[in-house]
């Protein structure tokens, strides 16, 4: 059972109004958890601006992150939405499942990054030497690192929020790993 009803756009203040109707015209929805954000007259916007800002990391790359950070964090919803994401992305359901275990047998570099956000996010910001090694050897740069640990912090923002509101995921649900075969 649900926490938090989700807000309708009629619920939410004018700025976030505005925000839904971007929403609805840029992916032809408001997802439940965006529309969480929007009990706060300002979470909402800022959580977009920070999600959305560049960085060094490719999409596919971003989707890694997301999947290994979301099952360390136990989110549920994030899984589902990234699960969506990530095929989008070109990952097959297989390769999925791997990076939400951490790893990604078919790419080197990205076995690396998998490893890395699934370490930070384990082991609270402090990761491990030699997984930090292998990163930087697999040719990833201090910039991509950076931009990692910062990835990993917006989705463990969203993860939380989702853990704590419990909002109905509106995307494919996906099933606990442990359900998986990897």
């Amino acid at each position: 059972m649900s926490t938090f009803n989700v807000p309708k756009r009629e619920e939410v203040s004018t700025a976030n109004q505005t925000i839904f109707d971007n929403l609805e015209k840029a992916v032809g929805f408001v997802p439940n958890i965006y529309a969480a954000y929007a009990y706060s007259e300002n979470a909402l916007g800022n959580f977009l601006t920070f999600a959305n800002a560049k960085t060094s990391l490719k999409a596919k790359e971003k989707e890694v992150v997301n999947l290994a950070v979301s099952e360390v964090n136990g989110c549920s919803y994030c899984l589902s939405a990234h699960t969506a994401i990530g095929k989008m992305n070109g990952f097959s359901d297989g390769e999925i499942l791997e990076l939400r275990a951490g790893q990604a047998s078919f790419d080197t570099k990205l076995d690396t990054l998998a490893r890395l956000a699934k370490n930070i996010t384990e082991n609270r910001g402090k990761a491990d030497s030699d997984v930090l090694d292998a990163f930087f050897t697999a040719g990833w740069t201090k910039e991509n690192l950076i931009d990692t640990i910062v990835l990993v912090g917006e989705k463990t923002i969203t993860n939380y929020v989702h853990n704590t509101t419990d909002v109905p995921i509106d995307f494919p649900v996906a099933q606990p790993l442990e359900l998986q075969t990897v």
